[in-house]
């Protein structure tokens, strides 16, 4: 991957499965005013470069199950043992480590309590190297692909389409679909999982996987995403959009001015996720910048000027270890 070379083209191509992570390689070409064939053909490069991946997430917060995000602090000589072991969980994204490296974050999502109780209260707990934890549920958001699901707030915003290319993308995924119940079948989860490891698979491909037949699996993937049950994101590397200087951010707001501030954050263009959550602070923020400078004045003049902003405290992102679902070589 080292050795792979991304120009606008590729960024572009990023960019518009950013919007509809399964939109027709056609349609992107037409957007773009390139083939279809040359879609395909740098789509695939990416993603065997390890550099690109198209995923399905489900939207396990709309139906009542658990999002939560967590912070350990672990003893030095063993916390890339316990980040590569949460990495390794495919109920963990965004496994970071943070500050001084002694420290690690991620998002956990799980489909049903007793399984983020079986890591929470008894599996981290029991981990000697792990020194504490702490543990927040998100209860809404205010910027990610969480809050608005289909062209929703993405990790990374490359910003190299115009607007009537943005709007000939977005303009698909606005079409409603017939839906099939207002709640998560059974056989759902099973579907989503396929999704996770491949948001492109077609669907014969889905139906020969899950011993189903092609019109079922088109059906329930349309009606999953009409519910806003699943969404479609992308992982991108840096070498394809460049270096940039993310951090968490832990906010406390006053409960009454809550929804002004997460509003105004969602606003900014650094900030790629924003949401509501319980514990001892009760907003959350990842923003990202282009160097340390460009986070400086984002804290100092955006949040700065946010006057019911009580406290905030910041931690950039020493390594990913992990993002959504891709995990991130060393």
């Amino acid at each position: 991957m080292a050795s792979a070379i991304f120009d606008e083209l590729d960024r572009q191509i990023v960019q518009a499965l950013q919007i509809d992570g399964r939109a027709p390689f056609s349609r992107v070409g037409a957007a773009l005013g390139v083939a279809d064939q040359t879609v395909a053909r740098r789509y695939r490069r990416m993603v065997a470069a390890g550099a690109l991946r198209v995923f399905g997430v489900p939207n396990t917060h709309q139906f009542g199950h658990g999002h939560w995000m967590i912070r350990l602090r672990c003893v030095p000589d063993a916390v890339r043992a316990v980040a590569d072991a949460l990495a390794r969980r495919s109920d963990t994204s965004w496994v970071h480590l943070l500050s001084a490296g002694t420290e690690i974050s991620c998002n956990i999502r799980s489909w049903t309590a007793e399984e983020h109780n079986a890591l929470l209260l008894h599996k981290l707990p029991r981990t000697a190297q792990v020194q504490s934890i702490t543990a927040q549920q998100v209860i809404h958001y205010f910027a990610g692909a969480m809050a608005g699901y289909a062209g929703g707030r993405e990790w990374v915003r490359l910003g190299v389409l115009s607007d009537e290319q943005v709007a000939l993308l977005a303009a698909a995924t606005s079409e409603p679909a017939e839906t099939a119940g207002s709640a998560l079948e059974p056989e759902d989860r099973e579907l989503i999982t396929a999704l996770a490891l491949d948001g492109r698979r077609s669907h014969a491909e889905l139906a020969t996987t899950l011993r189903r037949s092609e019109s079922s699996v088109r059906r329930r993937l349309e009606a999953l995403r009409a519910l806003g049950a699943l969404y479609f994101d992308v992982d991108v590397s840096f070498d394809i959009i460049g270096p940039h200087v993310a951090a968490r951010m832990w906010l406390s707001v006053a409960p009454a001015d809550l929804i002004a501030v997460g509003t105004a954050m969602a606003s900014h263009p650094e900030i790629v996720f924003a949401a509501a959550t319980t514990g001892p602070t009760n907003l959350v923020a990842v923003a990202v910048c282009e160097d340390g400078a460009g986070l400086f004045r984002y804290l100092t003049q955006r949040i700065g000027a946010l006057p019911t902003v009580r406290d905030v405290e910041t931690a950039p992102v020493v390594r990913t270890v992990k993002r959504e679902v891709m995990l991130v070589p060393e």
